[in-house]
């Protein structure tokens, strides 16, 4: 993996009987605030005095001398808001907003009180806990002189021996996933001039040496004798030459022909080509690989939990430039599945990578259910914003399953219409069918080209062009890249179990 720097942290499980001799964390819901175990009646007394009442984000803090240590130990509160609204999610925010808080008082160990409300398990908390920790001291940094790092490098999470057995793995999955999504956003925020296909390919060998998943790259003639012609057509231009990237997670050897598929879009640059982009935020499409990044962070997770299903993701890695031998706007290609495409647009690229990628994954490596990711459209933006993933599918319990998921990961999904006259847009005259479907419904006549190669299989088209990467800070998430889709593809594998 890219080199961490300094950022080394520490999580441990601390029982509830050992003695703390750290600063604390405590997580209060909105009622519980007056019957919540404050580690001394005068920081309850304090918080009062702050008016600290536990809603959603709310943070406060205090210093209280604790005789049992006699020395002065920091306090930092942080709310749930309503405990019958509590999710995971509210546990990472509002875990997130408090570790700001004791960021900016200088903390270095940090313990959380043990949990105690009811409207999530303890292994539920400690999950959340543990990621939105990992989540939330991320930053990347690599390329700056100075570095700042979150002041917490060691966390404490606080249990009652009786829950052990529900508390310690649920630390080690929010650990993996913790990982694996800095992961993705460690390979999202990478620069184009080093992460170039080439880069990310050995990037993936690298991460499954270290997860536990076997890796196979195809370039050059490989590719030409796949017969993955649309892929191709899109790298053409540029000195930096196509990998196919494919992963496999063979957890369940019994059953070999039931393999989830995972496609992940892996534009390394994209300028659009011929058709070529503005110039001003141009500088964001080093961003269109975040489907991969997703797809190989979800498979260290599988990998490393040892989930016992048979997985391969498939990564179709390319830049998007312009030359004098780059395809043009009006060229015939072919695909892999044996289609051919009128190029309307050049900067309609994803969705050719993808065609070949998807045909690919079905025809040899079996797959019997597809899920793509990628940032397809800008029309997605458009349609829900920077909060949640546009989706199309050919299987509604397939999206009953995605829903499952995203309440475990938080991340948002929205189901977006396709209905069969959405497909007459990609068609033409001239081939097969044109990679541009027109202005109206650009997000769903995307996805619904891609469904033209998913031959008769469930199929997930997950469209993360908002969802990629946060323009600013959030409760636990840093500006840059967000990861997205390696906890909600790890959920979703989940629901297969």
């Amino acid at each position: 993996m890219f080199e961490e720097g300094d950022r080394e942290l520490e999580i441990r499980a601390l029982e509830l009987n050992a003695h703390v001799v750290t600063d604390l964390l405590c997580l209060v819901a909105e009622d519980e605030v007056g019957d919540y175990p404050w580690p001394s009646p005068l920081v309850k007394q304090l918080m009062a005095a702050q008016e600290f009442s536990g809603k959603l984000g709310e943070t406060a803090s205090c210093v209280y001398l604790a005789e049992e240590l006699q020395r002065p130990v920091r306090v930092v509160a942080a709310g749930l808001g309503k405990t019958e609204e509590l999710t995971t999610e509210k546990v990472r925010r509002a875990f997130g907003a408090g570790l700001k808080e004791a960021d900016r008082l200088k903390i270095e160990v940090l313990t959380t009180m043990p949990w105690t409300n009811g409207g999530l398990t303890p292994g539920e908390a400690a999950r959340a806990v543990t990621e939105a920790y990992l989540l939330a001291t991320y930053r990347f940094n690599r390329y700056l002189s100075e570095k700042k790092e979150c002041s917490v490098r060691f966390l404490q999470v606080r249990y009652d021996p009786a829950q052990e057995v529900e508390v310690l793995p649920a630390l080690k999955l929010g650990q993996t996933l913790g990982e694996a999504t800095n992961l993705a956003r460690d390979l999202v925020n990478e620069p184009a001039n080093v992460l170039t296909p080439e880069r990310l390919a050995q990037e993936a060998q690298k991460a499954g040496e270290k997860y536990g998943f076997a890796v196979e790259v195809f370039a050059g003639e490989a590719l030409a004798q796949l017969g993955m012609e649309a892929f191709l057509a899109v790298g053409k231009a540029s000195v930096n030459s196509p990998r196919l990237i494919v992963m496999r997670h063979l957890g369940d050897p019994a059953n070999p022909d039931r393999v989830l598929g995972l496609v992940g879009k892996g534009m390394t640059f994209d300028s659009g080509g011929l058709s070529l982009k503005q110039a001003k935020g141009m500088e964001t499409m080093k961003f269109d690989m975040a489907g991969a990044a997703a797809v190989i962070g979800a498979m260290g997770a599988l990998a490393r939990e040892e989930v016992p299903l048979n997985v391969v993701a498939v990564v179709a890695a390319c830049e998007n430039l312009v030359s004098g031998t780059g395809y043009r706007p009006g060229d015939i290609i072919g695909t892999m599945a044996g289609k051919t495409v009128l190029v309307e647009s050049t900067d309609a690229e994803g969705r050719l990578t993808l065609a070949d990628a998807v045909h690919y994954i079905i025809s040899r490596e079996k797959a019997s259910v597809v899920v793509d990711v990628a940032t397809l459209t800008g029309a997605v933006i458009v349609a829900l914003g920077h909060l949640t993933t546009g989706v199309l599918t050919n299987d509604q319990d397939l999206y009953a399953r995605l829903q499952e998921a995203a309440h475990k990961s938080g991340e948002r999904v929205w189901q977006l219409p396709s209905f069969p006259e959405y497909r007459e847009q990609n068609k033409t005259p001239y081939a097969d069918l044109r990679n541009v479907g027109g202005r109206e419904a650009g997000t769903i006549t995307a996805g619904l080209f891609i469904a033209e190669f998913v031959q008769d299989k469930p199929w997930l088209h997950l469209d993360i062009a908002g969802t990629a990467f946060a323009e600013k800070d959030g409760d636990y998430l840093t500006q840059g890249a967000t990861g997205v889709g390696v906890r909600l593809l790890y959920h979703f594998a989940e629901t297969y179990l």
